[in-house]
């Protein structure tokens, strides 16, 4: 298990063979053109397409290690006013280890948004096959506003609004507020920078980075809101784009408050799936003797929370952060016998008893209640991306109803996900429209049918807007396939298509 804060944001079915990716159709064709994006800003001045990017030694450890390079590129804040005030971005490049063979450059990114992409590279060259690797120069970049490119710090140090509304007027209340104070911190301190950072933006920093490597095209890895960034790129440069992989996308026309939303429902079946498979293992953990039984006791824990936070480790958990602690539990199947060792401590420890909180329960119980400065700069940027992409509801009684709403069909995690964000406290409106995702670029989407933080719904829908894409579907509850390492199949069809540009001659199965 990887305790870590969720943005954004599982039924595991029998695996069925798929066909390999290398019994395939003919080579990708360069995309056709897509639809016109009515709000697409012309090419910037040559001056930042033809910057020369000056490499050198890389200051993050993890890099340095693995023998990357790293520079900065320049690009406009606002492309509307090119020749405005510049940010610098920090990049990052593990050249080609065989450059006899080298194909282009693979772009990347890791989601978020607000997650840092610099050290990406080395995640990649260690999960793809070598020869797959060494077939590119592997490019990260820090997004505008996130970690080396002028990160933000607003002094946030937990997620104030990565929390359950609660069961009353009181939990709702305080939700509102730490939710308001989270958006009047940042739009204080960066008044003239946070109007920019958007996903239209950081599409159009891509391209720019495109062009200074002295690309004609380039191919993208994303996952999460990576892969919505590399849709949204191909729509907007549908010419530019080479290879195109897109794992654990949610879906583009979704984005904002109905993510979220989704998440909740994926959540509570999460949950289900979970309770599943712990019913058989009672005589175990003792969370029930039946699936009902195990989701009572569940819920059961949270209701206790709220009446009188459980204290453990030298930390109070409540009833507001504990059930997006059990989100972080659920994401990934595989770590079943995990999420139940830590409910048990939990329920011990409610009832008084005497605990000692395992490595992964302490480490969860820091990542909700305790996280390191970073993660709280990193959510200040997420914060900045999802109110600026897109316009959400601006009032609290909107969110109180929906909050009400959910109960009967999500009980546990629609509080979490349709209370208020700061987006409900931002004064403006996205400077542009979000991009329309509907395009003919040929992409290799990976997607689990579980996942609780992009559900396998919208990658349905994305698909279908993507008319050239081909959908491998993954069995099992995970979010990001790839670089979690969670399925042979779907690495061995990355790597096909990556080397040899030709994507599966149809959708499949893992």
């Amino acid at each position: 298990m990887k305790p870590a804060l969720v943005l954004a944001a599982a039924l595991a079915l029998s695996a069925a063979a798929a066909p390999t990716a290398t019994a395939a159709t003919a080579a990708t064709p360069a995309a056709p053109a897509a639809p016109a994006d009515k709000a697409a800003a012309a090419d910037p001045p040559e001056r930042f397409r033809h910057q020369a990017l000056a490499w050198g030694p890389c200051q993050d450890p993890e890099l340095a290690a693995a023998g990357a390079e790293c520079a900065t590129l320049t690009v406009p804040l606002d492309y509307r006013a090119p020749d405005g005030r510049t940010l610098p971005l920090a990049v990052s490049r593990i050249r080609s280890a065989d450059p006899a063979a080298r194909h282009g450059v693979l772009l990347s990114n890791p989601g978020g948004p607000g997650e840092r992409a610099l050290a990406l590279p080395v995640a990649l060259r260690d999960r793809l096959a070598p020869a797959t690797a060494a077939a590119y120069d592997l490019i990260g970049m820090d997004p505008r506003g996130v970690g080396a490119s002028g990160g933000l710090d607003c002094g946030l140090n937990h997620g104030t609004w990565l929390r359950s509304a609660g069961s009353g007027a009181a939990g709702f209340r305080e939700s509102w507020r730490l939710a308001k104070a989270d958006a009047d911190a940042c739009l204080g301190k960066y008044p003239d920078l946070l109007p920019h950072l958007t996903t239209r933006n950081t599409a159009r920093d891509l391209d720019v980075l495109r062009s200074a490597l002295g690309e004609q095209r380039a191919s993208f890895f994303g996952q999460s809101y990576g892969a919505l960034l590399g849709a949204v790129y191909a729509q907007l440069y549908p010419g530019r784009v080479d290879r195109l992989v897109l794992d654990s996308a949610p879906d583009p026309d979704r984005y904002g408050v109905r993510t979220l939303q989704d998440m909740g429902a994926a959540n509570e079946r999460a949950l289900d799936d979970f309770a599943a498979w712990a019913a058989p293992r009672d005589d175990r953990y003792r969370l029930g003797a039946t699936a009902a039984a195990v989701r009572a006791t569940v819920q059961g824990l949270v209701r206790r929370a709220e009446a009188a936070p459980i204290g453990i480790d030298g930390f109070r958990l409540d009833g507001a952060l504990l059930p997006f602690l059990l989100t972080v539990c659920q994401g990934d199947d595989r770590d079943s016998a995990d999420y139940a060792d830590v409910l048990r401590q939990l329920l011990d420890a409610a009832d008084g008893r005497p605990v000692q909180a395992s490595p992964t329960l302490h480490a969860l119980l820091t990542a909700v209640l305790a996280p390191d400065p970073q993660a709280g700069a990193d959510l200040a940027a997420a914060i900045g991306y999802l109110c600026d992409d897109v316009a959400m509801p601006r009032s609290p009684g909107w969110y109180a109803a929906a909050v009400e709403r959910s109960r009967a069909t999500r009980p546990l995690f629609g509080p979490v996900f349709n209370g208020p964000t700061p987006c409900a406290s931002w004064p403006t409106d996205p400077q542009e429209p979000f991009v329309q995702v509907r395009n003919a670029v040929p992409a290799l989407q990976i997607q689990s049918t579980g996942d609780t933080h992009a559900p396998y719904a919208g990658a349905l829908a994305l698909h279908a807007r993507l008319s050239a894409s081909r959908l491998l579907t993954v069995p099992g509850r995970i979010h990001t396939v790839l670089l979690n390492g969670y399925s042979p199949c779907a690495q061995r069809a990355v790597d096909a298509y990556l080397s040899t540009g030709v994507l599966p001659p149809a959708d499949a199965t893992c």
